[in-house]
């Protein structure tokens, strides 16, 4: 069983997402896109999820996963009951939810070592070194009046 508060702490862990209270009901957004949303009790979680698979997921699980409501039919959502799903699940729901609404280089970073904004890790695979990011030098006049050549 997970709640609000264990939501929580993962989802604002993530870059760009923040908490927002909107009809008395908190959601969490990535700008204006929300990703998590709790009914007002905080027993049922909508997320993100793509409409072609949702289908698919409810009949898989019909005791944890919901059909959203009419309204949000239109959606890339479903709905989960919190007491049906673990810890474990609810991290990868989160993840999975917050990756469907940021960039693509955003959602690989936190897999991938990035520091928590998004920037590459100092020194680590995906850092270049200073030197490969400076221009080369300037060197002598090329001869054949092409321009300058790198100095060696």
């Amino acid at each position: 069983m997970t709640d609000l508060d264990a939501v929580r702490d993962v989802a604002l862990g993530l870059p760009r997402a923040y908490e927002a209270v909107v009809r008395g009901r908190v959601k969490f957004r990535v700008g204006r896109i929300v990703f998590l949303a709790f009914s007002r009790d905080e027993t049922v979680m909508g997320f993100a999820f793509p409409k072609m698979f949702r289908e698919a997921l409810i009949e898989s699980a019909p005791e944890r996963f919901l059909m959203p409501p009419p309204c949000d039919l239109r959606y890339n959502w479903v709905e989960v009951r919190l007491a049906a799903i673990d810890g474990d699940e609810m991290r990868r729901i989160v993840m999975d939810a917050w990756a469907m609404v940021v960039p693509k280089r955003v959602a690989e970073a936190p897999r991938a070592g990035a520091q928590p904004d998004g920037r590459p890790v100092p020194g680590g695979a995906a850092c270049p070194s200073r030197a490969s990011r400076r221009p080369p030098a300037p060197g002598p006049p090329d001869p054949t009046g092409r321009g300058r050549t790198p100095s060696r």
